[in-house]
């Protein structure tokens, strides 16, 4: 039976590394969910921090900004679930992920969570600051939960 439990940031960077499709470890977190599957073994992560951007950093608003699973079924859904439910307990307002365009969204949305707004890809790298892009650079789109204002006001 899957089940939530504690999991320190040791054991979930080294699930992230091993499991995450197109990301690495994150350089910060507020906190962690791990999921345990048969004999207790760790078969997904979530990891919750402030809003990668700036704009968005208000202190009531998280951003779940890895997650993943070794394929357990409904474990996706779970870990969204038990992020948002954490966050509302803790006294956040509203909360946040993105994912790739490719993706369905089908484990968001199971857990409660709606689309926000769609972002367009993009490459870091610039004529002034050339890098070499580690993530996709196809289009994203936000999920979230809570009381969002609208897109115009947070454009603002």
């Amino acid at each position: 039976m899957t089940a939530l439990r504690p999991v320190q940031r040791i054991e979930a960077r080294q699930f992230v590394l091993d499991h995450h499709r197109h990301h690495g470890w994150v350089s910060g977190f507020l906190w962690l969910h791990g999921l345990a599957g048969e004999g207790g073994a760790l078969v997904g992560i979530a990891v919750v921090g402030r809003p990668v951007a700036r704009a968005l950093q208000d202190g009531l608003t998280m951003e779940v900004t890895r997650l993943c699973t070794d394929g357990e079924p409904n474990g996706c859904s779970m870990l969204y679930g038990a992020a948002r439910r954490a966050a509302i307990a803790k006294g956040y307002r509203r909360g946040l992920t993105y994912i790739l365009a490719s993706e369905t969204g089908a484990s968001l949305r199971a857990a409660g969570w709606r689309l926000l707004w769609r972002v367009p890809g993009r490459s870091w790298d610039t004529p002034s600051r050339p890098r070499t892009d580690k993530h996709p650079t196809e289009d994203k789109h936000a999920y979230g939960w809570g009381d969002w204002p609208t897109t115009e006001r947070i454009a603002a």
